[in-house]
């Protein structure tokens, strides 16, 4: 049984997680959709979710995780034709880095990966109950969703359904009854990929946003399942309208029993737009030669709830923090099996997930260098060997690379990152000296 503590937003409180089954946990979360390389604000949720799965792994005998891929959408066909390439070029391209990059994060594979194009015909069940059951209709060879046929819309996001109709500021189309009313189902264009319209009862097309996690996560989990999760910005209307569709197609499910939302994400107080040019991906710190346990550190050490503030000092500290916990267990033999994860720090996880006193526990216990905190650090994703090489392991070619590296940073004026690679290699063994023609060379100690 577990014993771990949970926000739940639907209620908007902390509360026990209680499964449906006892011994077995069934969470779906919204993946990817794949049209971009994921940025930092996706890389939370990705690595969030993964912690969870991690956690749930050492409190339950059976755990179902359903991570989606979202393989149809209008950013997908407008991305496709901005590069003139094929959806399914863009999409198998973006999928490929999209497995690299989170594979830098130690991210676990989920139990399941659906894509939405493998599962139209579900897709399709559900709409068609929708229609059946009287909460959908067809106008213009539309298939909507009635939002006024489900009372209890905005319970998740706690909005009357009144104010969201008298507040909606968009542009209402023709075809819909009410502002708030959305696509279960769209006709296809003359200009749409191929690949991207599929046959339906009402005519050629593909499907909704919201439609397809509520098919999806059914197929795997069931009309009911435990847990759901995802960022805040998709409470409302994602989530929302997962709810409303699911349970009136489903007549007597609730659906999930509890949700979780982590906060958003900002550079330097601003939210990451690529208008204000501090769009960051993940590709991007790890080309600057950030050890992805760093990046992973960096998206955990602040609550998943609270909004996380990307700069250059929390950067910092977090690759100062990763080579510290290396440079701990450099010594320790990696011949021998992990241990279970320490008690004091599954406590501070299985509290709503309290990742900061879980790295408080791992700073704590970092002077042990012993093989529980190898295994405390493992356990976090936080391990990466590659960061355990002695000098004797260090290539001229890497070394030669980290001093072109920091020089770049230097000429950007990134003193801090510069410094901090100075650092890392001296832990390793290698002095850098810098002449007064401006050049670095290097020995060994």
């Amino acid at each position: 049984m577990s014993k771990i503590n949970i926000f739940n937003t639907l209620t908007n409180k902390i509360e026990p997680l209680i499964t449906i089954n006892s011994d077995t946990i069934k969470f779906y979360v919204c993946g990817p959709t794949v049209y971009d390389r994921p940025h930092l604000g996706n890389a939370r949720s990705i690595v969030v979710y993964d912690l969870f799965f991690r956690l749930f792994l050492q409190s339950f005998s059976q755990v179902i995780y359903v991570r989606n891929i979202t393989d149809v959408d209008d950013k997908i066909n407008n991305t496709a034709k901005e590069q003139q390439i094929t959806i399914s070029q863009l999409t198998n391209q973006v999928l490929q880095w999209f497995y690299s990059d989170i594979a830098a994060l130690q991210v676990l594979a989920p139990t399941h990966e659906p894509k939405v194009t493998q599962h139209i015909n579900q897709i399709i069940d559900v709409i068609t109950k929708i229609l059946n059951n009287n909460h959908g209709y067809i106008s213009d060879n539309h298939v909507l969703f009635a939002v006024d046929s489900y009372q209890h819309y905005g319970k998740l996001s706690n909005r009357n359904l009144n104010q969201l109709i008298a507040g909606a500021r968009v542009e209402v189309e023709a075809y819909k009854k009410n502002p708030l009313d959305f696509v279960l189902w769209k006709p296809a264009s003359k200009d749409d990929d191929p690949s991207s319209i599929f046959d339906s009862p009402w005519g050629k097309g593909r499907p909704g946003w919201h439609i397809e996690c509520s098919a999806m996560s059914s197929c795997y989990l069931g009309n009911d399942f435990d847990l759901h999760g995802g960022g805040a910005d998709l409470q409302f209307p994602h989530h929302e309208n997962e709810i409303a569709q699911s349970c009136c197609a489903n007549k007597g499910s609730t659906y999930a029993k509890y949700w979780v939302h982590n906060g958003f994400l900002t550079v330097n107080g601003e939210k990451m737009s690529k208008s204000l040019k501090n769009f960051i991906t993940v590709f991007d710190l790890l080309q600057q030669q950030i050890a992805g346990v760093a990046i992973r550190y960096l998206l955990l050490a602040t609550h998943y709830r609270k909004p996380f503030d990307f700069n250059q000092k929390s950067l910092i500290d977090a690759q100062k923090s990763i080579n510290k916990f290396h440079q701990a267990i450099k010594f320790c033999d990696f011949n021998q099996d992990f241990l279970p994860p320490s008690a004091t720090l599954l406590n501070a996880l299985q509290n709503d997930l309290n990742t900061s006193l879980a790295f408080a526990f791992l700073h704590d216990s970092c002077k042990n260098k012993n093989w529980q905190f190898a295994s405390d650090l493992y356990f976090l994703g936080l391990l990466d060997k590659n960061l355990l090489k002695s000098d004797n392991d260090l290539s001229e070619d890497y070394i030669l690379q980290q001093i072109k590296l920091r020089q770049n940073h230097k000429d950007n004026k990134n003193f801090a990152l510069a410094d901090e690679i100075r650092k890392q290699l001296q832990s390793q063994g290698i002095i850098l000296t810098d002449t007064s023609q401006n050049n670095t060379t290097w020995h060994k100690v």
